[in-house]
């Protein structure tokens, strides 16, 4: 029970999440041994402090890419605008494929909000300045209000109507001073079912009741069904749209592997050997970023448990990424190793 309990304050839908994410003790990465100090461990002690490195490298790492400042730029912004405003304020929506950091992008904003909110406020308890949900498939617009509730950690029974919850979150919010509300997986609403279109009213009518900016992300937003008919007019008319795309092969990519190794706490691996491999690891990711990320720290991970300690074209070669990355690329990624 206290290892489930452990985990679920690990997911940033709950304040608990939440708060260790945006704690500064949460990007502090071990220190890499010289070989007199690694060679004085003990066995027990090697092993914890390999296992400090795996857990270094599990991590995902943000980058602030152009994307990201982009995102974390406008939604400041945006928060700014609607300070003042009473009503019609408007929203933030990020779009595009998978892969491509869009949670990154909005948690990066909310992590910025959340600092700001707290030097502003250094001495005062009980502020939430930001909430984060996620939208669950085929969801209802009680299972939203509810996942609302979740994050604030308010209970939610059986018998409790929709109306008792969205009173609960909106007393809470407007109480903690809430400002920033993330919700992601948005493509999941469907403004052509009824469900879907409750879900989007329900959302509506949060952002009616409470003085916060709204900030959506989803896979392909501009095409997709959140954006049909009458309630899809009333969000594009009042949402800004930030999309994102696959890097192409660049001086930016360049620099995100680049970035990418110098977070390696490997000791064996020479510095510098991935800028190598740039313009493969593009063709082997097709330029995303996650899969780019999943690629270098899961090769990181195989050869501190192998013990090469460096990460190779064979080591990524090893990786599997996904279905879309290794189907679409493949033959692109030979051709470019040729």
């Amino acid at each position: 029970m206290q290892e489930a309990d452990a985990e679920a304050n690990q997911q940033l839908t709950t304040l608990e999440g939440w708060r260790r994410f945006a704690s500064p003790d949460q990007t502090e990465p071990p220190v890499l041994l010289s070989p007199a100090e690694l060679g004085r461990l003990s066995p027990a002690e090697r092993a914890l402090y390999d296992e400090d490195r795996l857990d270094h490298h599990a991590r995902m790492l943000v980058v602030a890419t152009s994307f990201v400042k982009k995102t974390v730029v406008c939604g400041r912004r945006l928060v700014l605008l609607n300070r003042r405003a009473i009503s019609a304020r408007r929203g933030l929506m990020v779009s595009g494929l998978p892969g491509t950091g869009k949670t990154s992008a909005i948690t990066q904003l909310g992590l910025a909000h959340e600092l700001l909110d707290r030097a502003r406020h250094p001495h005062v308890r009980g502020r939430i300045p930001v909430v984060y949900i996620t939208v669950p498939p085929a969801a209802t617009a009680r299972m939203i209000a509810a996942e609302f509730a979740r994050f604030l950690g308010l209970p939610v029974r059986r018998s409790s109507n929709i109306t008792d919850i969205i009173e609960a979150v909106v007393g809470v919010c407007t109480d903690t001073r809430t400002g920033l509300i993330l919700i992601d997986e948005i493509h999941n609403i469907s403004q052509v079912t009824r469900a879907g279109a409750d879900v989007s009213d329900t959302l509506k009518y949060f952002s009616e009741r409470l003085p916060a900016t709204f900030v959506y992300a989803g896979i392909n937003l501009e095409t997709s069904e959140l954006l049909t008919g009458v309630r899809g007019a009333q969000i594009a008319a009042r949402f800004t749209l930030v999309p994102t795309r696959p890097f192409p092969y660049g001086d930016e990519w360049k620099g995100l592997v680049a970035t990418l190794e110098e977070t390696l706490l490997l000791h064996d691996h020479p510095p510098g050997s991935l800028d190598k491999l740039d313009r493969y690891l593009h063709g082997r990711t097709d330029g995303m970023i996650g899969a780019l990320s999943h690629a270098i720290r899961g090769a990181a991970i195989d050869a501190i448990l192998d013990g090469t300690e460096r990460v190779t074209k064979a080591g990524i070669d090893a990786i599997p990424l996904d279905h879309a990355a290794e189907t679409t690329n493949k033959p692109l990624a030979k051709a470019l190793t040729r």
